[in-house]
């Protein structure tokens, strides 16, 4: 097992090694991985070998998202624990379907869903299903609202399909992220048969425009905008859809650990009244790659969508961990979450998210000091940015992330092109922020 252990020499060289490198990799570096292909050899190469193939290779080809200076597309970094516990579930190896295929990845998801229903305040009725990311947990989600909604109009659609199905009317908000739309795409609703509801200046549901739901319906809620940190009004939307039968589900791929933070946890208000909620890990939990959750009011609806049946798979009270997946085998993603929750508890989480939010708020501060426009108010961990004109912020944030102190990427809202920063990692420091801010408006003004 000497392999395991050069592994681990060189990945703690690696981390520790992000903190003083460039953040965005050496054109140098990224053309180096072309060294990786080649002919496939016919003999075996030695374990050693080829681990220092990939490091000397991989590593300073890697964008250092992993880092203390890494702001862009709401990339949290691993907590340290819950990389460890990654490690430890890979050398378990363990299939995560079933019960029976490995009872400590089953047991383990079931406190870590405990542990995150009592975050949210989330009755104990509510189950959940530990899937690759939000865009599987929407799919998730949408599949459990597909099966109910419908079954209340008296049509069996996993043995039926949609075709001549009752129609279901679909509700999202005009800035709505598109991985819902590719999960509506993906459970037959397609993308453009939806009814879009007006926002307002940053990008939340305008209550006081919702459409009257006459058919069956499904209602979908943005909890945290990607560029604003905006939330939909889930509260008065809930208010608004009680007694028709629609089902709510809410995209929360970041916002909803807002929950944890008492500063800001009004944020989020409403959020036990939806029937169905979809949220990163890797994001603001800060966990390893690849972790989401799909949660859901009525798990019954779920193991109607997404179980699976036959012969020789395992039955019975126990609570099986695909039945609420579209997966079948699959990694204990589990594992990492519980670690980072056993590790942070609950002042420890919400400490983390303060803080994000905190350093959102001195990145805005020191730009507009500078005298550069944030475009929208500062309301979670997100910051937009413009420097002039859109050819002017294009230019700085590629020569930002060139320069390499730190990464912050661009994106378009409300038809501009602003910088987007992102504080999402538990390992940026108030340090982090100052050296950051110091070469961003350098690049920028020089």
């Amino acid at each position: 097992m000497k392999i395991l252990e050069e592994a681990l020499t060189r990945s703690v060289r690696y981390l520790e090694g992000l903190s003083t490198r460039t953040v965005e990799p050496s054109s140098t570096s990224t053309a180096a991985l072309e060294r990786l292909g080649g002919t496939l050899a016919d003999e075996p190469t030695s374990a050693s070998e080829v681990l220092e193939r990939l490091d000397a290779l991989g590593s300073p080809a890697t964008v250092g998202n992993a880092g203390p200076r890494y702001f862009g597309f709401v990339t949290g970094g691993a907590l340290p624990v819950s990389l460890a516990a990654n490690w430890l579930a890979g050398a378990w190896d363990q299939n995560a379907h079933f019960v029976v295929g490995s009872p400590t990845a089953a047991a383990i998801e079931n406190v870590a869903l405990d542990w995150i229903r009592e975050i949210l305040e989330l009755p104990p009725v509510w189950g959940g299903g530990f899937v690759t990311g939000t865009t599987m947990g929407n799919f998730s989600g949408l599949a459990a609202a597909r099966h109910r909604v419908l079954e209340k109009a008296g049509w069996d659609v996993e043995a039926r399909g949609l075709f001549g199905a009752p129609e279901i009317q679909v509700v999202v908000g005009e800035e709505a992220h598109t991985t819902l739309f590719q999960g509506l795409a993906l459970v037959g609703f397609g993308r453009e048969r939806v009814i879009k509801v007006p926002v307002d200046d940053q990008g939340r549901m305008r209550a006081d425009q919702f459409p009257e739901l006459t058919t069956p319906a499904i209602v979908c809620l943005q909890a945290g905008n990607v560029n604003t940190g905006g939330f939909d009004p889930i509260a008065d939307i809930a208010d608004r859809v009680h007694g028709t039968g629609a089902w709510i589900h809410v995209d929360a791929a970041f916002g909803l650990w807002a929950k944890a933070s008492a500063a800001k946890a009004h944020l989020v208000a409403g959020i036990d009244r939806v029937d169905s909620i979809a949220t990163d890990l890797h994001k603001w939990l800060n966990v390893p790659y690849d972790a989401g959750l799909a949660l859901y009011r009525d798990p019954d609806a779920a193991r109607n969508a997404l179980s699976i049946t036959a012969a020789y798979l395992p039955s019975g009270a126990e609570r099986q961990p695909c039945d609420y997946t579209p997966e079948s085998s699959r990694r204990a993603r589990g594992v990492e979450v519980w670690a980072a929750l056993a590790h942070l508890g609950r002042s420890g989480l919400a400490e983390l998210i303060d803080r994000n939010c905190r350093f959102a708020e001195r990145f805005a501060d020191g730009l507009r000091k500078s005298g550069f426009t944030i475009a929208s108010d500062v309301v979670l961990n997100q910051v937009l940015v413009s420097f002039g004109d859109d050819a002017r912020t294009k230019e700085v944030i590629s020569a930002v992330q060139q320069e390499g102190t730190c990464w912050c990427g661009g994106t378009t809202w409300k038809g501009r092109s602003l910088m987007r920063i992102s504080v999402s990692s538990w390992a940026t420091t108030e340090e982090d922020v100052d050296r950051s801010l110091e070469a961003i408006i350098r690049v920028a003004t020089g």
